[in-house]
């Protein structure tokens, strides 16, 4: 592609993201080269019928669910946790038995969680959380880029959305020879990327959506009157610049693409990470309550961010889905570890710092990344998912710093020695937060 001003129309890029499931394999070849053959795939094989999945607005409240003090067995569907499957077991016997993984109706098999228990989880969030991603198919993208800016114009329905894009380019980077990307929002430590080869690109996210109930902005000019929290209108963000890059930018190469941001920014990287499978590495920064923080266990860090605490300061960032679990946060069907699991086969880094304590970094550290670790090592992908326990407090640029050597393993290949299943001062995991983990389904 030229290097001067250009605009290109892109079509729509994919089906509607709820519609399709999510589960076709990512595009990125970085995360994609040792995803697991599904077994269901032999023609010597039956396929198990996935479970029923609820109607969008159809999903069971608070009430319908069991009260689970530990986080929530990612191997069970939501059919089989309400209490209607009880069958004469006391709420909270019934609830004993799904949390220690012994409920009925589990997922058996990795193709089955690809094909059934995935799907129905990303639809679980939008419904619970996030609110439901716009259908992508009536989208045009309009990219033009100017030296190291790219503008970009969404259109839809007869409105249109703009923003635009800052670009940091490694030396060397070229049409020939192409840059993996790390596309942020917040600002980050831009310089050791560069010298690493990988490019960075930040993007204007409250020209998408304003940190606000205000409904302004490139996604609500598109979008507007729907239930959707500003969390999912900045992983739109994302979605959008990369496929701006994908149109002007031959020095980067997009399907190696990493998404990141810190705090309420690292809520909106690990959205944007789970609703488009062409991210290939996700990495959240201090990303707390409504990102790798467990809605559970909120005060293992002292007092600090909750779903209640959440919900009053910044209602904008979720849905209304989520309001309803106010003060019922047991009730929840999922936690932090269930969003990080629904990221595999591709790749996750976590970044905590021990002087963190409001975003419950020891919550994240010592629950939600080894009980996703669990699911991603029973996949078989054990080693994309990792964790890097930091001195230091909220939103540190060292913590670009100190992910950087996954960065590289993951978007360039490269062999690395630092060990990111190190909790640090932490310790060790608490397993007792996770009791299914004893109970993990046997590979066929």
């Amino acid at each position: 592609m030229p290097s001067l001003p250009m605009a290109l129309l892109l079509s729509a890029l994919a089906l509607p993201l709820a519609a399709r499931g999510l589960h076709e394999p990512p595009v990125a070849a970085a995360a994609r080269q040792d995803e697991p053959v599904a077994a269901a795939a032999r023609q010597d094989e039956p396929v198990a019928a996935c479970a029923p999945v609820p109607s969008p607005s159809q999903f069971p409240g608070w009430q319908s669910l069991p009260l689970q003090t530990t986080v929530p067995d990612p191997f069970l569907p939501l059919a089989y946790t309400t209490l209607d499957n009880a069958n004469g077991s006391s709420p909270s016997d019934f609830a004993r038995a799904v949390m220690e993984g012994r409920a009925p109706g589990r997922v058996a098999s990795p193709d089955e969680w690809y094909r059934c228990r995935r799907p129905e989880i990303l639809r679980l969030l939008q419904e619970y959380q996030y609110g439901y991603y716009p259908d992508r198919a009536g989208e045009a993208v309009r990219a033009t880029r100017s030296g190291n800016t790219v503008s970009i114009e969404v259109s839809a329905g007869g409105r249109t959305g703009r923003f635009s894009a800052t670009l940091a380019l490694p030396a060397g980077a070229s049409a020939a020879n192409p840059a993996p990307v790390v596309i942020n929002i917040g600002g980050m430590q831009n310089q050791p990327y560069l010298q690493a080869g990988i490019a960075v690109v930040g993007f204007d996210y409250t020209a998408v959506a304003p940190d606000s109930n205000a409904k302004t902005g490139a996604f609500w000019a598109l979008y507007s009157g729907r239930d959707i929290g500003v969390l999912t209108a900045w992983a739109w963000g994302f979605h959008r610049t990369l496929d701006a890059l994908d149109a002007t930018v031959a020095e980067i190469d997009a399907a190696r693409a990493a998404v990141t941001g810190c705090s309420r920014l690292g809520k909106a990287a690990l959205a944007a990470g789970l609703f488009d499978p062409r991210v290939a590495l996700t990495m959240p920064m201090s990303s707390g309550i409504q990102g790798l923080g467990p809605y559970r266990y909120t005060s293992l860090s002292g007092q600090g961010e909750t779903l209640e605490n959440s919900k009053s300061g910044a209602p904008w960032w979720s849905s209304s889905g989520l309001g309803r679990f106010v003060n019922h946060a047991e009730n929840l069907p999922f936690d932090a570890h269930t969003i990080a699991a629904a990221l595999a086969p591709r790749a996750l880094v976590i970044d905590q710092g021990t002087a963190d304590p409001f975003v419950n970094s020891k919550g994240t550290s010592v629950i939600v990344y080894p009980a996703a670790k669990r699911v991603y090592e029973w996949l078989g992908v054990g080693d994309r998912i990792g964790i890097s326990v930091r001195g230091g407090g909220h939103c540190d640029l060292s913590g670009f710093t100190s992910v950087l050597p996954f960065v590289q393993k993951i978007l360039l290949n490269q062999t690395i020695s630092k060990d990111y299943d190190n909790l640090g001062s932490y310790g060790s995991p608490m397993t007792a937060a996770f009791p299914w983990a004893t109970a993990i389904p046997k590979v066929p």
